[in-house]
């Protein structure tokens, strides 16, 4: 269980949108921070790649060669 206080600006959008589409409020709620996440999750991630490829510990693959293994040749 999450307790949270909006902004009252936060509270009225949130509160115009449910009605409007018959969603209660923890719908939106719950869809903005499962978006929000799976986005901040990507950029940790792309981060982490960038550390490895810069120190040395992975390496990057060249357009064609990714093209060619997946059958995208031009």
């Amino acid at each position: 269980m999450l307790a949270i206080r909006l902004p009252a600006e936060i509270e009225k959008r949130l509160d115009e949108l449910a009605k409007a589409t018959g969603r209660t409020k923890t719908f939106y709620v719950r869809e903005a921070i499962l978006e929000y996440l799976d986005d901040l999750e990507d950029i940790y991630l792309a981060e982490k790649r960038l550390e490895d490829i810069r120190a040395g510990s992975t390496r990057t693959v060249p357009l064609d060669e990714v093209m060619k293994r997946h059958g995208l040749e031009g």
